[in-house]
């Protein structure tokens, strides 16, 4: 079993910067894929960006302005948000599996294994 737990989350204005973390405990050594999902009001839970080893991938919508990382010594992701809208306002989700999500799995809910309880980050105008 793994357990992740974000922390990081706020409110802030657009054109700022935030950055999420995602601690894993538990089983990490059998994590391959992690990923960042979000949420707003109203929406399904979409992809954001994933790191599959060394290899990022990221949604049209944030390529450019997000970074995805992750650090293997401290068992934690991070997801460095810059340039932000207030079509980024959603409550964000840190994902892990076991597998390595060939293709464009890694951008699909239903494969992931492990998620975090989701931290909000808002975004004003």
């Amino acid at each position: 079993q793994v357990q992740l737990v974000e922390s990081g989350g706020g409110l802030l204005q657009a054109g700022g910067s935030l950055r999420l973390s995602c601690a894993a405990s538990g089983r990490t050594s059998s994590i391959v894929t992690m990923g960042w999902f979000r949420q707003a009001p109203g929406k399904e839970r979409e992809f954001v960006a994933a790191i599959r080893r060394s290899v990022t991938y990221y949604a049209d919508s944030v390529k450019g302005r997000f970074t995805i990382s992750r650090d293997n010594a401290q068992n934690t992701a991070y997801l460095q948000m810059n340039s932000l809208r207030p079509e980024d306002t959603a409550v964000y989700y840190c994902a892990a599996d076991p597998s390595a999500l060939l293709g464009d799995r890694y951008s699909l809910v239903r494969e992931y294994d492990y998620w975090g309880q989701g931290t909000q980050v808002t975004v004003s105008s």
